[in-house]
């Protein structure tokens, strides 16, 4: 069985056994499929290759540039890989149970100010066309009041936002679900945007008989819905017309201001955790970190006596 075919079956199986999302399974392709690439230019493959192989393999990717984050994910993709071959009786042992991956780097995450996110709520309010400004003004005050990932936030159902909601369910990572409480901006911009639809749908039904979209934020891209690389590229079109740099704007740059804000207020990180999706609080934590990093700044800058030694 050829190298492709068997990364094939092991994509169908972890689709249909662990439900793994879609863009989880894009990247155990792109990763699998670059080793597979690798191990045939050594004149080798996926099922004659052993643990010093796969461990040349990782210190490869290192000596090409690629990042401690790339070369953790590839590992990981590949020993899911040689575990389900072992458990399918593929090969007989796991070449790269024993192989460490590369610390994580420990990365503080970018956030926004207050008044830079204003600022891009403002702009939301005022690019572009009228319907488009809706839809947008509505993307972003959901995105902000949530702190939803922008893949729960562009494959929301128009269901979810019927009857002026004070919560809205979202379905994460694994397909767990979870509340999220919608602030009045939000709510308001949802039935703005909700009206809009709902006026265009009409529209649609008496001129063709078609029926409206499931999705919150409808397109005509192949998924159906608002894509998330236009997202990022409507969310820098944004920041650029507020004065806030693109650089350091970005969907995912809106969730950890939720989360970093919320924290300044007083939020107890237990809440945020439940808030964000995340499994591990360990991994909330991380904003305990960005925090103290900026009243630290702040303490710097502006106590009459930091300048003196």
């Amino acid at each position: 069985m050829k190298d492709a075919r068997r990364i094939a079956i092991f994509l169908d199986a972890q689709a249909a056994e662990l439900d793994a999302a879609r863009n989880t399974l894009l990247a155990y392709a792109r990763d699998l499929r670059a080793y597979s690439e690798w191990l045939s230019g050594k004149g080798l493959d996926l099922m004659t290759a052993c643990q010093s192989d796969v461990e040349a393999y990782i210190i490869s990717l290192d000596a090409d540039g690629l990042s401690r984050a790339t070369r953790a994910r590839r590992l990981s993709a590949i020993r899911q890989f040689y575990r389900f071959a072992f458990e399918e009786r593929w090969r007989a042992d796991n070449p790269a149970v024993r192989i460490k991956g590369p610390a994580k780097e420990k990365r503080l995450p970018t956030t926004l100010t207050e008044e830079e996110v204003d600022r891009l709520l403002a702009s939301a309010r005022e690019f572009g066309r009228e319907s488009d400004r809706v839809r947008n003004t509505c993307l972003m005050e959901l995105l902000y009041a949530t702190g939803m990932r922008v893949s729960e936030l562009v494959t929301l159902p128009i269901s979810s936002a019927r009857g002026d909601p004070r919560m809205l369910l979202v379905k994460g990572k694994g397909g767990k679900e979870r509340m999220v409480p919608l602030s009045a901006p939000a709510r308001k911009a949802l039935a703005d945007w909700l009206a809009v639809l709902d006026e265009t749908a009409e529209v649609e039904r008496t001129k063709s008989g078609a029926q409206p979209s499931p999705f919150l934020f409808p397109s005509r891209s192949k998924a159906g819905h608002l894509t998330r690389h236009r997202f990022y590229m409507l969310i820098k079109e944004l920041a650029a017309a507020s004065g806030v740099s693109p650089s350091k704007v970005t969907p995912h740059t809106l969730r950890h201001a939720f989360a970093t804000h919320l924290l300044a207020r007083g939020a107890d990180l237990r809440a945020i955790q439940t808030l964000l999706g995340h499994a591990d609080v360990a991994t909330t934590e991380i904003y305990t970190h960005v925090l103290e990093d900026r009243l630290k700044e702040l303490v710097l800058d502006h106590h009459p006596m930091a300048g003196d030694d």
